[in-house]
């Protein structure tokens, strides 16, 4: 029996009619589940191994007998094999959706394979063209310096440093002379590129494309071929690009590497799109324990077993006994998200971090009252009495990402002041028009203060507003 078998084993038998509310039932499966993170996968087989990471895919190119055998040939030749991760850093934040495929590159490397993480510092000048509909501004060094200050340490958590390689782009690529690169794109057939319907889109309805947008995929591809990849993992937005690395190693005489691509998270709002920080639908990995908690538990019930599959190491077996659990109706899906979002925040923060952020979350929003929860950020309506409601929320709280999110908050009647009396709660439902008021004018329809306690709540988040 191999060793994630076993842990396998020891959560089945929690799961087996335990109440999935109980902290102690919690407690055991994150002690374990969190374990697993770390856990030596060296003795699955290349089957094994192979079959794992398609489990999780949404495309394996070649094939996972292929990968298998890949595995198996370095095992033989005695010779490291190579995992491929690139991210450009055309934003100083990198969110859960980025963290699915990372999620799969820590399973390679827990497998005993060596991961390459490669910071695109010379391909974010270009800009990934994938799904856009327009140019992407052109990024600066200083924007560049400025976004990957902090990328190595957001994905700490998922991959060990210690045993794998942080890469700049720019190593190769700024050494790559004009007759090499003329020498690979004269081999790639234009119809490779054209096979993408946001460039025809675009061409079609006269938006523009430059010509550094259409060879991004073949620059990229140069990447497989300077670490002479055998695998790379990517969203499967990203497919076309991937399989033009495949073609750009095959013109370079290397064996075309096996792609895995993985699905696009869907956002925190359930709405369909894809998770992404313009939507304001996403989980930052710097975000605060109590935040990620709190963003998690504001999921829509429908997304909870595919952010289990995505974003947490259960397995399909574990996931299906939950999902017969809830379909039987002796789990609650409350009760499931709780664990959906420990799981996360145990990810990045550890399970005893985990624990205090479900003891916050339920202090803050199962109890009727707020006096006793900790850690609300303060408000001093002195000092903010003429900044409009909009302006606070996005701005000084960062509670949404713009004043549109606010209005859409208020919209879906997520907005509102409540006043708290010795643990007894009134609220009061703002409307959109309410943000465009001044916070002063907006207490003020609530009436007197004194001996009373006042809250923001927008969403599930809270404030607290002094006088």
């Amino acid at each position: 029996m191999s060793r994630l078998s076993e842990s396998v084993t020891s959560v089945m038998h929690i799961l087996d009619g335990a109440d999935l509310g109980a902290d102690y039932t919690v407690s055991q499966l994150l002690d374990e589940t969190t374990a697993r993170r770390s856990l030596d996968l060296s003795d699955l087989s290349p089957q094994e191994q192979a079959a794992l990471v398609e489990g999780r895919a949404i495309n394996l190119i070649p094939s996972a007998a292929v990968l298998a055998e890949k595995i198996e040939a370095a095992r033989t030749e005695g010779r490291q094999f190579v995992i491929k991760y690139g991210i450009d850093p055309t934003s100083p934040d990198v969110h859960l959706g980025h963290a699915v495929p990372i999620i799969i590159a820590s399973r390679l490397q827990r497998m005993g394979h060596h991961v390459v993480f490669i910071i695109g510092d010379v391909t974010a000048k270009i800009g990934d063209p994938s799904g856009r509909s327009s140019e992407r501004p052109a990024l600066t060094d200083e924007d560049i310096a400025r976004n990957l200050s902090t990328y190595q340490q957001q994905v700490t958590p998922f991959i060990d440093f210690e045993r794998a390689d942080l890469r700049f782009n720019g190593e190769w690529l700024n050494k790559v002379s004009l007759p090499q690169l003329v020498e690979i794109l004269a081999r790639v057939p234009v119809s490779m590129s054209l096979q993408r319907e946001d460039f025809r889109t675009r061409i079609a309805e006269g938006q523009g494309l430059s010509i550094a947008e259409f060879v991004y995929s073949v620059v990229m591809a140069m990447d497989s071929v300077a670490i002479t990849a055998d695998v790379e993992l990517g969203g499967v937005d990203q497919l076309l690009n991937l399989q033009m690395c495949r073609k750009v190693m095959e013109i370079s005489e290397q064996t075309p590497e096996v792609v895995i691509a993985t699905p696009l998270i869907e956002g925190t709002d359930g709405t369909g799109s894809k998770m992404s920080k313009s939507k304001g639908n996403y989980v930052g990995l710097t975000a605060t324990p109590d935040d990620v908690y709190g963003r998690l538990m504001s999921i829509p019930d429908h997304l909870t077993e595919s952010y289990l599959q995505l974003l947490t190491e259960w397995t399909d077996d574990e996931i299906g006994v939950v999902a017969k659990r809830l379909e039987e109706g002796t789990a609650h899906p409350m009760a499931v998200k709780r664990i959906l979002a420990g799981e996360v925040v145990a990810a990045l923060h550890g399970p005893h971090v985990a624990a205090a952020a479900r003891a916050e979350f339920t202090a803050r929003f199962s109890k009727r009252s707020f006096g006793d929860t900790q850690n609300l950020p303060v408000v001093s309506l002195k000092d903010h009495a003429e900044d409009t409601l909009g302006a606070l929320v996005s701005r000084t709280l960062d509670f949404a990402p713009s004043i549109s999110a606010v209005r859409r908050v208020a919209q879906q009647k997520g907005l509102r002041l409540i006043r708290e009396v010795d643990g007894e709660q009134q609220t009061t439902q703002l409307t959109e028009a309410s943000v465009q008021q001044a916070l002063g004018a907006v207490v003020s329809e609530v009436g007197a203060l004194d001996g009373v306690e006042l809250y923001l709540k927008v969403g599930r988040k809270v404030a607290r507003i002094d006088a």
